[in-house]
């Protein structure tokens, strides 16, 4: 069933690079104002080379992470079936504080 997921997986990617690059820029124009500097930028400060891209990486993270999950939840509500794996445990109960999604009917 993780080949069925593919699609599913690669656009929830998509959307998450780009949503955490908007997030990237928003975020660096309030902190800096300008354009962030790249790695090899010869005028920008080693702190504010390091800021910049660290910054980058946690909102493309953070968003590629949140769209994945979010593309597995609408996976499992439209066909019952779990793209990621299975818990150990056995227990299909949502974890503390997550909302239980029923799954679509099987046809």
């Amino acid at each position: 069933m993780k080949l069925l997921y593919k699609p599913f997986g690669i656009v929830a990617g998509v959307v998450g690079a780009k949503i955490g690059q908007k997030l990237f820029d928003t975020l660096w124009a309030r902190v800096d104002g300008g354009p962030a500097p790249g790695p090899k930028a010869p005028d920008a400060s080693l702190a504010r080379v390091v800021a910049a891209q660290s910054l980058q990486a946690a909102a493309l993270a953070g968003a590629g992470t949140a769209a994945d999950r979010l593309g597995m939840r609408w996976f499992h509500y439209l066909t019952g079936i779990w793209p990621g794996d299975k818990p150990e445990s056995g227990d299909d109960a949502p974890l503390e504080g997550q909302p239980h999604i029923e799954p679509a009917p099987k046809h």
